[in-house]
């Protein structure tokens, strides 16, 4: 059999966990996250981390790896995921990548560029504008200079936007155009297997999983991990969920508000994986109404592997 690694995407709350763990099972294979969050210790409930018992039933990688506020990224996990592939491949095991975070499966299928090299006065220079006016100054920077890679993240992600200020100082060109001709080599093929969702059904999941995080213990969750001396500036807590409990906890809006803004804010994240996802056209699309058709779509998904 060629050597293939399997990879589900699609949006928050849209089953991709449920289905990797289905196709692991029947490949006795193992799982490798591609989430930027469910790598962080103490981040369980706002993250959707998989149950203890899913977790002990298959092997999954990246998931509790580090402290809150650990020093990692998405170059890192390029090479640490790819070790792993490899090490799987060499056993005869079909790898099985699942994630919603866009950068993070791009790193894993395509590669990041990171070759540029790195100027301290300047990087020092955006952090400096960045501590006087904020993130969104930095952004409109960005914005101004490569809309192209603006709309590719956020003003929180403010360390990727300073990357990508400082590749752009530095090489005359933004990194959007460096990846293009950014080519790796690896001696497998990915399958991109995507779950689509009626928006308004989405939507409503969404509403249901937040509704249970709350009832599981977010709040609870949140001030743990602050009680524990973890700064509310650390970038794995610049996340949905958690910097809304943040506010709720500083007296800043109401518990209702606070639910309401996690709900709308989920949706809004949801909008934009679908968005970074539907720009790939290697990903293979399947419509959902039910988390009842994942046995179905596990054997179609495998059917199609040979």
């Amino acid at each position: 059999m060629a050597r293939k690694v399997i990879v589900i995407v699609g949006p928050t709350c849209s089953g991709k966990s449920c289905l990797a763990l289905m196709i692991a099972e029947k490949l006795q294979t193992e799982i490798i996250s591609a989430d930027s969050r469910q790598i962080y210790k103490y981040l369980d409930i706002g993250t959707a981390k998989p149950p203890k018992e899913e977790l002990k039933k298959i092997k999954h990688h990246f998931i509790d790896l580090f402290e809150p506020d650990a020093d990692y990224n998405v170059s890192k996990f390029e090479k640490d995921s790819l070790l792993i592939i490899e090490q799987l491949l060499n056993r005869n095991k079909i790898p099985v990548v699942v994630g919603g975070s866009g950068l993070y499966v791009k790193a894993i299928v395509d590669g990041i560029f990171d070759t540029a090299n790195v100027d301290e006065d300047f990087r020092n220079y955006l952090k400096n504008m960045r501590e006087k006016h904020g993130n969104n100054y930095l952004y409109e920077q960005l914005k101004n200079l490569d809309p192209v890679g603006a709309s590719q993240m956020l003003p929180q992600n403010w360390k990727r936007v300073i990357r990508a200020l400082e590749v752009l100082h530095l090489t005359g060109k933004p990194i959007h155009e460096h990846l293009k001709e950014y080519h790796r080599n690896v001696n497998f093929d990915f399958i991109q297997i995507g779950l689509k969702w009626e928006r308004n059904t989405l939507y409503k999941r969404i509403e249901k999983r937040v509704d249970k995080m709350i009832q599981a213990g977010l709040v609870e969750e949140v001030k743990n991990i602050l009680s524990m001396g973890y700064s509310k500036e650390l970038n794995s807590l610049n996340t949905v969920g958690y910097k809304e409990i943040i506010s709720y906890l500083e007296g800043q809006i109401s518990m209702d508000r606070t639910v309401e803004l996690i709900k709308r804010n989920t949706r809004r994240f949801a909008k934009r994986q679908l968005t970074w996802f539907n720009a790939d056209k290697r990903i293979i699309w399947y419509n959902v109404d039910d988390i009842s058709d994942f046995p179905k779509l596990t054997n179609v998904i495998l059917e199609n592997l040979h």
